[in-house]
C-alpha cells in the first residue's frame, strides 16, 4: 500500500504546463425549448476519430487540429441530433460554433464509445430516465442498475436498500446525494446512514449520476459498494398539473410551474416551482394514512456564457401509521393475515427543509471553479415493535426513536487542463466540509405511541467530516486514459449524553482519519469497445455513540475494490456495459431487531458480475435487461457459518418500452430477486420475488392520461424480511423466525396531467 501511494503522490504531483494549440474548435450545445445549456451532450468530428463531451456550461473543445473544414455530430439523447460544418484556419481565433437542439424521440445510435469521455456522462442512466416512467419516489432508487428496494413500515419510513450483495439497510454502503447534498444521515438515530429520498419529487429528476464501487474521489463517506447523485431539472419546458388515483385509497398530485416569463428565458434564467400532495391507506387491514407534502422551488442564471448561479429550496413533511414486520407463525396459525398487524399502533413522522446554493465559474484560461453552500433542517420520530412481548410482557416492545439535526455544508472544487508528456490532463482539487448537529437523539421504550416507559438512550451528537482530495486524469493517447487520486477525510466526533446526572462528565470527544487512493484506466480498443480497470478505497463510518469509545481504526472502516468492466456497441441498436469485481469491508453493518439498531461485526469479502444490456428493436420498441451475481462472505468466520443475512446472490431487473410520436408510450417491467440466506448459517432462507408492473400512456395534445399496474400476477410476496426472536402475547418461550412485510397485491392506478 505504500508503493500505491508513493506512485500517485508523484504522479499527482508532477508539473504541468498549459495548453498552447493555436488551431481548436470551442462550440456551446444548449436545449431549444429552455435556453438552457446541456452537460453531457456528445460532440464528434467522424472523419478524425475524435469526441469530446460538453461541461457544465454546455461547452466542449477539440485541440491540435489542423488547418480545413470539419463536420461536426451534436448528439444528446432525447433531443434532434445536429450537424454543422466548421473550418479551421491559422490566421483566425478558434472557431466558436453555438448549437440549440430540439426536444426528439430517443435513438440509441447516439450513443458513443470512447476513452476520452468525461467519466460524470452516464449512458445508462441517460437512456433510463427517458425509458422508465418514474411511478413515485421508490421509482428513483430503482433506477440504479442492480438496485433493490424494501418498504417496512407504513411508506413513510426509508427504503431498505439491496446492492452488489450488500443488504445496505437504509444507506450504510451506498453514497446517496440531490443536486450535491448529502442525503445519508450520519449517527442517526434508527440506523447509520439513514436516507431519506421522499424529499424529492419524481417528475423533477433529470438525470442520476451513479457509479459502482469505491472509485470516485468526490465521493467520501458511505461511497463503498456504489454512489448516486440525483439531480433535479435546471428548468422547465412547460407548466403541468397532475391528479392521480388508484386503489387502496392512493390518491397524489402535482403541480410544476414556471415563475419567470419569456423575456428572462432568453436572458437564460429559469426558475420553477414544484408541489406534490400524497395520500394513501395502503393494502394493511389497518389504514397506513400517509401524508405526505413536498414543495421544491430552484432558480438557475447564466450570466455573461461563463457564470452560472442555481439556487433551491425545499420543504417535506410526512407522517404515517405502520403495521410492521409480522412473525410467519401468527400467519400460519391464523392469528392474523397476512395483511394484519401485531402491533398497529406503530408509524411516524418526519421533516426536511433543504436550502441548496451553488456559483459555477469558468475562466479565460480554461480552468473551472465551483462553490456550493447547503443548509438541512431535519426532524424525524419513528415508533416501531420488532420483538413484540420478548423484553416486556406486560408493556410490549414499542420504542421510539427521535432526533432534530441541522446539517451545514460546503464544498468547493477547482478544474483546469494542462499537459504532461505533451498529452492533455486534466487536473480537479476539492475541498469540503460537513458539520451535523444532532438534539435529542433517543431510544426509548414506549406504549401505545403514547407513553414513556424507559429511556435507553438519550444524547446530543455533533459531528464534523472536512476533506480534501486532488484528481488527475491523463489522456495517454487517443485511446488510453489514465485517472489516479487522492482523497483525505478527518472526521470528528462529540457525544454528550442527556440522561448523567453531571452533562460535563458524559461528554466523549475522538477524532479520526482515512486516506482514500483511487487508480483507474480506460482503453478503446475500438470506436465499439472500451475496456476499463477501476481500483480504490472508500470507507464507511460508525456513529458517533461508538466512534468516541472505539480505536480509531474502527470509527472509520475501509472498503477496497475493483472492477474490470468493458463498454460494447457491436451494433448501432445495442449497448452492453458488464463488470466483474470484488470489495472487502474492514466491518460490516448487521441488522438487530430486538433493539432496531445496526451494529458492527466482521470483515467481509464480496465478489461477483454485473450486465446491463439496452437493445433499441426499431424507432419505437427498446429493450432493457440488468443481471446482478455476487457472492458475500464473512471473511472471519468458518465455512457454513460465514453467509451475510439478507445479502442477495442474484437480481435482475429488466422491460419492454413502446414509444410512438403520436403520443402513446407502454412500459412493461419486471423485477427479479432470488433467494437469500436470512442468517449466517443458512437455516432461514429469505424468499426471493418475481414481480411484474406496466404503464400505459397516452397523449392528446396538452392532455396526458396514464394507467398503471403493479404485481400483475398478484403475487404473495413478501417485501421486506428479517430473522428476528419475538414472543407474542400468549407465548411462554420466545421464538426465532422470520419475520416479514407483505409486499403489495395486484393494484391499479390512473392519472391525468394537462401541460401548459
Amino acid at each position: 500500500m505504500k508503493k500505491l501511494y508513493f506512485f500517485l503522490l508523484s504522479f499527482l504531483t508532477v508539473t504541468t504546463g498549459a495548453f498552447a494549440h493555436q488551431l481548436a474548435i470551442k462550440g456551446v450545445v444548449y436545449s431549444k425549448s429552455t435556453n438552457t445549456p446541456l452537460a453531457g451532450a456528445t460532440v464528434s468530428i467522424p472523419a478524425i476519430d475524435k469526441i469530446s463531451t460538453t461541461d457544465r456550461f454546455g461547452v466542449y473543445t477539440f485541440h491540435d487540429l489542423a488547418a480545413g473544414n470539419y463536420e461536426l455530430k451534436i448528439t444528446y439523447l432525447g433531443f434532434e441530433q445536429e450537424k454543422k460544418m466548421v473550418e479551421v484556419n491559422p490566421l483566425t481565433p478558434p472557431v466558436l460554433a453555438t448549437s440549440y437542439l430540439s426536444s426528439g424521440s430517443l435513438q440509441l445510435a447516439e450513443i458513443a464509445v470512447s476513452a476520452s469521455q468525461a467519466e460524470t456522462a452516464n449512458i445508462i442512466s441517460a437512456v433510463d430516465v427517458q425509458l422508465r416512467p418514474i411511478q413515485n419516489s421508490q421509482e428513483i432508487l430503482r433506477l440504479i442498475p442492480g438496485l433493490f428496494i424494501a418498504q417496512h413500515a407504513g411508506g413513510g419510513k426509508a427504503e431498505q436498500i439491496f446492492l452488489r450483495g450488500f443488504d445496505i439497510d437504509h444507506g450504510t454502503d451506498i453514497n446517496l446525494t440531490a443536486d450535491g447534498m448529502p442525503v445519508n444521515m450520519v449517527s442517526h438515530a434508527h440506523g447509520q446512514g439513514y436516507s431519506d429520498l421522499h424529499f424529492l419529487i419524481p417528475e423533477i429528476i433529470q438525470n442520476v449520476d451513479f457509479g459502482k464501487g469505491p472509485y470516485r474521489a468526490d465521493k467520501g463517506n458511505f461511497g463503498t459498494a456504489g454512489y448516486a447523485d440525483f439531480r433535479t431539472r435546471s428548468a422547465l419546458d412547460k407548466n403541468s398539473i397532475k391528479l392521480e388515483a388508484g386503489k387502496f385509497d392512493n390518491y397524489r398530485t402535482v403541480g410544476m410551474f414556471n415563475l419567470l416569463g419569456a423575456r428572462a428565458r432568453q436572458n437564460q434564467q429559469n426558475a420553477y416551482l414544484a408541489t406534490e400532495y400524497l395520500f394513501s391507506n395502503g393494502y394493511f387491514q389497518s389504514p397506513q394514512g400517509l401524508n405526505r407534502l413536498n414543495l421544491f422551488s430552484r432558480y438557475q442564471g447564466v450570466f455573461r456564457n461563463n457564470t452560472i448561479l442555481s439556487g433551491s429550496l425545499s420543504a417535506f413533511r410526512s407522517t404515517w401509521d405502520a403495521s410492521g414486520q409480522i412473525p410467519e407463525r401468527a400467519v400460519a396459525d391464523g392469528t392474523i393475515t397476512r395483511f394484519g398487524a401485531i402491533d398497529d399502533t406503530e408509524g411516524g413522522q418526519t421533516a426536511r427543509y433543504n436550502a441548496n446554493l451553488s456559483l459555477d465559474k469558468t475562466f479565460t484560461d480554461g480552468s473551472y471553479l465551483k462553490n456550493q453552500v447547503y443548509f438541512v433542517k431535519y426532524d424525524f420520530e419513528l415508533y416501531s415493535n420488532f420483538t413484540f412481548f420478548l423484553n416486556d410482557p406486560e408493556n410490549g416492545d414499542q420504542i421510539r426513536q427521535k432526533e432534530k439535526r441541522q446539517i451545514y455544508g460546503y464544498q468547493g472544487t477547482h478544474q483546469k487542463e494542462a499537459t504532461f508528456m505533451g498529452r492533455p490532463l486534466r487536473q480537479e482539487v476539492g475541498i469540503g466540509l460537513r458539520y451535523d448537529d444532532i438534539n435529542g437523539s433517543e431510544l426509548s421504550r414506549t406504549r401505545n405511541r403514547k407513553t414513556t416507559l424507559l429511556a435507553v438512550q438519550k444524547g446530543n451528537i455533533q459531528e464534523l467530516n472536512t476533506f480534501a482530495y486532488l484528481n488527475q486524469t491523463w489522456d495517454v493517447s487517443t485511446r488510453f486514459s489514465v485517472n489516479a487520486a487522492l482523497r483525505f477525510d478527518r472526521l470528528f466526533f462529540n457525544y454528550t449524553s442527556l440522561l448523567e446526572a453531571d452533562a460535563s462528565r458524559a461528554t466523549q470527544k475522538s477524532a479520526a482519519s482515512r486516506v482514500s487512493p483511487k487508480l483507474n484506466f480506460t482503453y478503446a480498443v475500438t470506436q465499439a469497445l472500451q475496456l476499463y480497470l477501476s481500483s480504490g478505497m472508500s470507507y464507511h463510518s460508525n456513529d458517533s455513540r461508538v466512534s468516541v469509545t472505539a480505536v480509531r481504526k474502527e470509527a472509520l472502516p475501509a472498503a477496497r475494490g475493483a472492477d474490470l468492466g468493458l463498454k460494447f456497441k457491436p451494433v448501432e441498436q445495442l449497448y452492453v456495459n458488464a463488470a466483474l469485481w470484488f470489495l472487502d469491508l474492514d466491518q460490516e453493518f448487521v441488522y438487530v431487531g430486538d433493539e432496531g439498531i445496526v451494529e458492527p461485526s466482521g470483515k467481509t469479502r464480496r465478489y461477483g458480475l454485473d450486465l446491463s444490456a439496452r437493445y433499441q428493436f426499431n424507432k419505437n420498441l427498446f429493450l432493457d435487461t440488468d443481471l446482478n451475481l455476487a457472492r458475500p462472505r464473512a471473511r472471519d468466520e468458518a465455512k457454513g457459518n460465514n453467509f451475510i443475512p439478507l445479502a442477495p446472490a442474484i437480481t435482475s431487473t429488466g422491460g419492454l418500452s413502446y414509444q410512438t410520436t403520436q403520443g402513446l408510450k407502454a412500459n412493461l417491467r419486471y423485477r427479479y430477486l432470488g433467494h437469500r440466506p436470512a442468517n449466517e448459517d443458512n437455516s432461514l432462507t429469505a424468499e426471493g420475488y418475481f414481480l411484474a408492473d406496466a404503464v400505459v400512456s397516452y397523449t392528446f395534445k396538452n392532455l396526458e392520461f396514464r394507467v398503471s399496474g403493479e404485481n400483475l400476477f398478484n403475487s404473495n410476496w413478501k417485501e421486506a424480511q428479517f430473522e428476528t426472536e419475538s414472543r407474542l402475547r400468549n407465548e411462554i418461550e420466545p421464538v426465532s423466525e422470520i419475520h416479514f412485510t407483505p409486499g403489495t397485491p395486484f393494484s391499479v392506478k390512473a392519472g391525468v396531467t394537462f401541460s401548459f
